[in-house]
């Protein structure tokens, strides 16, 4: 007997806001089966209001109350049982948060959860990778978002440490990395890696899909060390209108582009990886998994 589920997470990070409603297929004896009906992106950048003034502006916070009552009818009309929205680095350090996410509960309906960066990563960590990883093989996953970077560091299968930098595609743009930073982000990487021998990336966010899109490589292959090198000096010989016209790239793309593919080639080299996986998963997915697992439990308790 086939038992179905429809469930939603909504991804608010400092670039966009993110929508995803999957369907959750069960069968007896089968694994169980999660596939994306739906997924919206609005590119509303909370990260340039933030990371400069801390706070989101008032024009800001319209778009995020239309962009929550869209999604709340989006949600309604594919039946969704269960969602879960969950707020990462420009909400968590906007002095007004919590505040917009009160005005949007009243205006849209929709409950918003500001998470910090080790629950952030712990929650992508929860993705489904088990296709990807081998037990015997050593893994750096690698998330970038326009506020953070998030590192979970897999061995034989097992996390062994998950780190949160502040460090992402719109704070660079804004020339808001300290330099420290960069450092210590650079200083973890190294040092977490260091005793463990071929290891290979795991990529996600939406730039580095972008970058395994263009390269026309098939699902599941890799990308190497020296396409992302190549084609990092590629976007960078480009103007940000060429990009557009030139790479085809979307408006809200063609900049932040340029700060991720620097992070996931220094992310490499630190980790001194010659493979990159893409298997185009992010916080989204972590969030359906994580409130399928959450469901789960509570039946058997």
């Amino acid at each position: 007997m086939i038992k179905q589920k429809t469930y939603a997470a909504i991804d608010i990070g400092s670039n966009a806001v993110r929508l995803l409603v999957s369907t959750i297929t069960e069968k007896e004896g089968m694994e169980t089966n999660f596939r994306k009906t739906s997924l919206v992106r609005v590119p509303i950048r909370l990260g340039a209001d933030v990371f400069l003034k801390k706070k989101v502006s008032e024009k800001n916070t319209t778009r995020m109350i239309d962009t929550m009552h869209a999604f709340n009818l989006i949600m309604k009309s594919h039946g969704v049982e269960k969602y879960k929205a969950c707020a990462t680095s420009a909400m968590r350090e906007a002095q007004n948060g919590d505040e917009i996410a009160q005005i949007i509960k009243k205006k849209s309906g929709l409950d918003i959860e500001i998470i910090d960066g080790s629950h952030e990563a712990a929650i992508i960590a929860a993705t489904d990778l088990h296709a990807l990883i081998q037990n015997d093989c050593n893994y750096l996953y690698v998330d970038v978002g326009g506020g953070s970077t998030e590192y979970t560091m897999y061995s034989n299968g097992k996390t062994v440490a998950s780190r949160s930098f502040k460090v992402g595609t719109v704070r660079m743009m804004e020339d808001l990395v300290e330099h420290k930073t960069w450092e210590e982000m650079q200083q973890w990487v190294k040092e977490t890696t260091r005793n463990f021998e071929e290891i290979d990336l795991i990529g996600s966010g939406g730039n580095i899909n972008n970058i395994f899109k263009t390269s026309g490589k098939k699902v599941g292959k890799p990308l190497s060390l020296k396409y992302l090198k190549d084609y990092d000096e590629k976007l960078n010989s480009y103007t940000y209108e060429e990009r557009i016209t030139e790479l085809d790239l979307k408006n809200d793309r063609a900049d932040v582009i340029i700060p991720a593919s620097r992070i996931y080639v220094n992310s490499m080299k630190w980790a001194k990886a010659n493979w990159i996986h893409v298997p185009q998963i992010g916080l989204a997915d972590g969030i359906i998994k994580s409130l399928y697992n959450e469901s789960n439990r509570k039946k058997k308790a």
